[in-house]
């Protein structure tokens, strides 16, 4: 369950037990802290929220920016390049703390008067010192495409790739993944199957909403159970994480008890 987006009704510390209660063991999120370099007090009651509830941390941001403001990461934006580098070493220890490995790093709109080229530049060293970083406790960092945000330049699996190839040749960085996040994809108009055959190999992390709307699944048109089969049976054995939104009494009706995630213990 992704805390930052389901469970919304309730306070963000208050989620990752909710999620235990509705027979789920693993929880992800997005940058929990309004800073790139929260109290160690903050720190302390994330981690401690998350251990209380007997869940695994699976996976957790960068810091990203004002997400709401429009803000897609730090990695790109050259203004904010500092901010980012100060949060590696916040990631990592609470990745250490909690165990979890995977990181997803938005990558950043483009930003106006700075040309593209060096935001790229400034994307792989940036995505390589993150890869360092978390290569500490075994982590990886993912990259994922976006929707909705128009100046956000990662649209397709492909541009990601090519990011992380990127990195790979220039920095000799191989612990980067892609995140398959199949709604972002559907609503870019990615043949998503195809992707999901070229780049099989490439995905570390996947994500799930229906689409339109951004819903369960069942509430739109994707056929996400098939593309969930097409995943298990290529050899995928992460986890899937639901990150769509919901104001149902029980978010998670559509999904059987017995079929809901198991993550093992540390």
């Amino acid at each position: 369950v992704n805390c930052s987006i389901l469970l919304t009704h309730l306070p963000l510390l208050e989620r990752p037990a909710a999620a235990a209660a509705a027979g789920f063991s693993g929880v992800e999120f997005w940058w929990p802290f309004p800073s790139a370099t929260p109290e160690a007090a903050e720190v302390d009651a994330f981690v401690g929220a998350v251990e209380a509830a007997g869940v695994q941390l699976v996976g957790l941001n960068f810091a990203a920016g004002d997400m709401p403001a429009g803000d897609r990461g730090l990695v790109s934006w050259p203004g904010r390049s500092e901010e980012l580098r100060a949060n590696l070493d916040v990631v990592t220890a609470i990745g250490e703390r909690t165990g979890c490995r995977a990181f997803n790093a938005l990558y950043g709109n483009r930003v106006d008067g700075v040309d593209p080229a060096a935001q790229d530049e400034l994307g792989a060293e940036n995505l390589a010192r993150a890869a360092r970083a978390v290569a500490r406790i075994g982590g990886t960092v993912l990259l994922e495409p976006v929707s909705g945000a128009p100046a956000y330049p990662l649209k397709t699996s492909a541009d990601v790739v090519a990011v992380l190839d990127r990195v790979a040749a220039e920095h000799g960085e191989a612990n980067l993944g892609l995140l398959l996040d199949v709604y972002h994809l559907a609503v870019n108009g990615a043949d998503v199957p195809a992707e999901i055959a070229a780049y099989r190999e490439r995905i570390a992390h996947v994500q799930i909403a229906d689409a339109p709307g951004r819903g369960a699944p069942g509430s739109g048109e994707l056929p996400l159970q098939a593309w969930i089969g097409d995943l298990r049976a290529g050899g995928y054995g992460g986890p899937v994480a639901l990150e769509y939104t919901s104001d149902a009494p029980d978010p998670f009706a559509w999904l059987p008890l017995e079929q809901r995630s198991r993550v093992p213990a540390r």
